[in-house]
Parts: structure tokens; C-alpha cells; sequence
């Protein structure tokens, strides 16, 4: 199983403790992060791509690529790219070109978004998020599997007779990802395409979504794919240091300010130190603890779900640098072997 990390790159100003950073900072800070968890042996890192004031990385591919070079074996992946808000050949040649980066370790995670900023941004009308997404994931699959690429012009995109679009990936296809949050249709379609599906839980026990797995698993087998053969990705909030107490104590802040900064603009209450707590339990939906906690939480989900990856985001609000390089080293050193070892060597 692959074990990584993602983030959404948070900048600006903690409204709790004050703290400041710039996004040329987050951004450096960044690369740093993508470097140490390459060098301790992570399978993965990602990136979300957001459009906001709060986040640094608007331009996923870009920042991806500041840290490629520098890096040897670990994958870079967008976690996610909004499609709906973008171009699927774009897209597609910025993602290419850091395959060639890297030398075949880029990958795509598709979603339709949780935040909304890009599409009136763009020019896009909320109206048509479902269906941007579907014409343009569509297209963004056909250019990734040929060369040259036809489109016989959709409501969402032009007609394109028969051009080639380039570079190409550096090995063949790249992974393309589906990400969900939690809707069955989104789980279904993605088994129908036969490709990996990342589940991302924020709420809630995590086990009231294992019967998403089952429907993508049970349709990608109606459509012919063998679902053995299809990777699954677990992506979580989460964080791990030397101690629970420690972990919980550094998380917590950064973690409950940002998530009173969107309850506040989506209704929610605010969050508590008791809540976070709550649901840092081991049937909890945060995965947060010392080493040894970490390891159980993840092997007990992996029990229960089967995922081949599982991706935790350990950067929630204004965390400090020198804690987050300190948890990606916790994470690569410790709990990646721990969880390998306890599930056997990967198939040959």
C-alpha cells in the first residue's frame, strides 16, 4: 500500500494566533515539504488547486514542478484539479510536462470541486457543474490515450478535427484519478471508467463510507473492469508527531480555526477542542496520533476498506513549517515501514 500526503498549501493570517505567511513563503516551505517526504521514502504527495485568498496554489502543475527535479521516486499528483473550471488539453499539457519532469511520476486527480471560486472566475455557470465536469473528464481521458485528438463539439467544448496534442506523457498514460466526497453517482462513475477512485472523508465515521467503495468496485465489475486490478485511495485530515498528546495539540488549533473560518460561511458551527478530540478516536474520521496510533488507525481502515493508498492532509490552517517537516519525517520513517510490514511485501 502507498502511503502520502496533501495539502492545500494554506497562507495568510491565523485568525486565533495571529501568525502570518506569505504565499511566496507557503510556496517555498512547500517544496521543501515535497523534498523531505521524497527523501524518507512517502509513495505520494499532492496538491489541491483552490482560488482563493487563503490558499496558495491556484496553479497545481506549477508548483508541482518547482519541486520535481529536486525529487527521485516520489509521485506528484493534484489533489484535486478542477476540471469543470478548466481546459481539459491544457490541463493535460501542463500535467504532461511534468511527467516529463519527473520522468513518469505525475499523476491527475480529477474532481468537480468543494469550493465554487473558480467557475464564476472563469466564466462558468454553477448551473452547469455537473455536466462541465462530464464533457470535459471525458475529453481529458480521450487526450491522455491518443496522440492525436478529435472532439465533435459539446455544449461545454469546441470541435477539434483530428489535431495531436503535445508533449506526450513521458512513459505512456498517465494515472488519472477520480476524487468523491461522499456522492454515490461520482463513486459509480468512476468504477463504470475503471479508474482510481479517491475517497475523501472530512466527517463523520469513516466506515458509514464503505458503501461507496462497494458501488464503485460493483460497478466498475458491470462494466467489464476487474475490480482487483483498480486502485483505491483513502484521503483524510490527519496529522502524527512523537506523542497522541503532541499531535493533537499542535493539529488541533490550525485544524478547528479553518474549520470555523467555512462553517462560518457555509453554517456550520464553530469547532471545539472536544469535537476535534472526538473525532480523533480511532473509529473517528481524524487521523491523528503518535506513530504507533497512526499505524493502527491506518491498518484498522485499510481492514475495512481495501484501499492500495492512503493520503492524509497534514496542513490544515497555518500549521508551523518546522512541525509539518517533523511529521513528514515521523510519517515516511515510522509509520509507512510500519504499515508495509504489517501488510507484506507489494506483488511482483
Amino acid at each position: 500500500m502507498q502511503v502520502g500526503i496533501y495539502t492545500f498549501a494554506e497562507s495568510g493570517v491565523d485568525s486565533i494566533t495571529g501568525q502570518k505567511i506569505s504565499p511566496s513563503q507557503r510556496l517555498r516551505n512547500l517544496v521543501e515539504e515535497i523534498v523531505l517526504a521524497d527523501q524518507v521514502g512517502l509513495d505520494v504527495f499532492g496538491l489541491g488547486e483552490h482560488h482563493r485568498a487563503d490558499y496558495a496554489v491556484s496553479a497545481t502543475a506549477v508548483a508541482l514542478a518547482a519541486a520535481a527535479t529536486q525529487t527521485e521516486h516520489i509521485r506528484l499528483t493534484s489533489a484535486v484539479t478542477v476540471l469543470s473550471s478548466d481546459d481539459p488539453i491544457r490541463v493535460f499539457q501542463q500535467f504532461s510536462t511534468l511527467d516529463n519532469l519527473t520522468r513518469g511520476r505525475a499523476e491527475i486527480m480529477l474532481g468537480r470541486g468543494a469550493f465554487v471560486e473558480s467557475f464564476p472566475l472563469f466564466g462558468h455557470d454553477l448551473n452547469d457543474y455537473d455536466t462541465l465536469f462530464a464533457e470535459k473528464m471525458q475529453a481529458l481521458i480521450a487526450i491522455n490515450e491518443d496522440e492525436v485528438f478529435s472532439w465533435p463539439g459539446t455544449k461545454h467544448l469546441p470541435a477539434v478535427d483530428g489535431r495531436g496534442v503535445y508533449p506526450r506523457p513521458f512513459a505512456g498514460p498517465m494515472p488519472i484519478w477520480i476524487g468523491v466526497g461522499g456522492t454515490p453517482q461520482s463513486a459509480a462513475r468512476a468504477g463504470a471508467l475503471g479508474l482510481p477512485l479517491a475517497l475523501g472523508i472530512i466527517g463523520g465515521e469513516p466506515v458509514r463510507f464503505k458503501p461507496l467503495f462497494d458501488l464503485y468496485r460493483k460497478s466498475a465489475e458491470q462494466a467489464g473492469h476487474d475490480p482487483a486490478q483498480l486502485e483505491t485511495s483513502l484521503n483524510v485530515h490527519g496529522f502524527v508527531a512523537k506523542t497522541s498528546q503532541q499531535a493533537r495539540d499542535i493539529y488541533s488549533g490550525p485544524h478547528n480555526e479553518v474549520m470555523t473560518r467555512l462553517g462560518g460561511e457555509r453554517g456550520w458551527p464553530p469547532a471545539t477542542r472536544a469535537q476535534f478530540d472526538a473525532s480523533a478516536s480511532p473509529t473517528g474520521a481524524l487521523f491523528v496520533g503518535g506513530p504507533a496510533e497512526m499505524t493502527d488507525k491506518i491498518l484498522a481502515h485499510h481492514e475495512i476498506f481495501g484501499f492500495t493508498r492512503i493520503m492524509i492532509q497534514m496542513a490544515i490552517g497555518i500549521l508551523d513549517h518546522k512541525s509539518m517537516m517533523q511529521a513528514i519525517e515521523i510519517l515516511g520513517t515510522e509509520v509507512a515501514p510500519a504499515v508495509r510490514k504489517a501488510l507484506g511485501p507489494k506483488p511482483q
